[in-house]
């Protein structure tokens, strides 16, 4: 299914939606219900945390963009720090022992063809959107991106085939720019607490098959996937007041928290900086397999890795996460007080 939704969208074929066929009374009232439920308390607006993280390394900073939607942006949380962003740059300069200039431009409520214009703001400074952040422009490339991008796809039935064709668009501009870029697919929205069956079963199908085939088409324009998934399924089961927002809906900073800890050793073996070699490792069930086995597989299995190695085979790989996961202080990180504040640096 994956396979023929990438392939879809290279022949501008076929589509999917989160509804499909199954269009009965007790799915719409599903629906219905659903929407009164998710969003009972307003999320904040997204913190700016784009500056400087590190600066006591005082090498030459490392680049890193942050697209996609309110789940890249950080919405739910009211500190700069708490922000995927926040917490990537930190672990990032951690890893690196060099500072990191990190720049968010994703807007919450944003699909996949909203990225054509956030890719251009980070490369140009131009296309700016209320509330976003604001790119280097030419002459500054980003070093690497991260691109967290599906769940207002499969809510919004926008077709497969049109979201992994722009998601594949954005990889190829950023890859072409110079940047490595490594993808969080599409999560599990089976997992949000006010979703019930049978709609719970038609969002985790619909949201597992836009994974696969965005890990699909990332690969093949040369990026890497972390499978998001149901990757915070058993916390919100356990804890949904914790791991949830005010609004039922984003993750808590306790769940972007360990989102980034799940994107955090690839977005470091994009730039050659994890101690772990992309060499399989089979006690972990590490496997070289044909991409669209390999996207398949990591849609079920939340925190795989997929990296093309060359035409059509793939690894696939379960990356060994480090605790705790550097976190900023709570401080504008604009700025150089700000940015030693976090104390990246001296926690390295």
């Amino acid at each position: 299914m994956a396979r023929r939704i990438a392939a879809g969208a290279a022949y501008g074929g076929g589509s999917i939606g989160l509804l499909g066929a199954a269009g009965i009374g007790v799915v719409l009232a599903e629906v219905q219900l659903a929407k009164r439920s998710v969003g009972g308390g307003r999320a904040p607006v997204p913190p700016s945390a784009d500056g400087w993280y590190g600066l006591a390394f005082g090498h030459t900073p490392l680049r890193l963009g942050i697209l996609g939607d309110s789940t890249a942006a950080g919405q739910g949380v009211r500190r700069a720090g708490q922000t995927p962003g926040a917490l990537l740059a930190s672990g990032l300069a951690a890893v690196a022992e060099r500072p990191v200039d990190m720049r968010n431009v994703a807007l919450p409520g944003a699909r996949s063809d909203d990225l054509e214009r956030q890719v251009t703001q980070l490369l140009t400074g131009t296309g700016a959107a209320t509330g976003a952040g604001v790119g280097w422009g030419r002459e500054r490339p980003p070093d690497v991106c991260v691109i967290m991008i599906g769940a207002n796809d499969v809510t919004h039935r926008m077709p497969a085939t049109e979201s992994v064709r722009c998601l594949a668009a954005a990889v190829r501009r950023l890859r072409t720019a110079g940047a490595e870029v490594v993808v969080g697919t599409c999560p599990d929205l089976g997992t949000i607490e006010p979703v019930y069956q049978p709609l719970r079963w038609l969002a985790r199908r619909a949201s597992r098959q836009l994974a696969a085939a965005q890990t699909i088409v990332a690969v093949e324009q040369g990026g890497r996937t972390v499978s998001l998934g149901d990757l915070l399924g058993p916390e919100f089961a356990a804890n949904p007041r914790e791991l949830f927002g005010p609004d039922n809906y984003h993750p808590s900073a306790e769940g972007y928290a360990t989102a980034a800890m799940a994107v955090l050793p690839t977005l470091c073996a994009a730039l050659g900086l994890w101690p772990e070699t992309d060499h399989l490792d089979a006690s972990r069930d590490e496997d070289m397999l044909p991409v669209a086995k390999a996207a398949s597989a990591a849609a079920s299995r939340a925190g795989s890795e997929v990296t093309g190695v060359r035409a059509p085979w793939a690894l696939l790989k379960h990356r060994r996460r480090r605790h705790p996961l550097p976190t900023p202080d709570e401080a504008t990180p604009g700025d150089a007080s700000a940015a030693e504040a976090h104390g990246v640096g001296h926690e390295a």
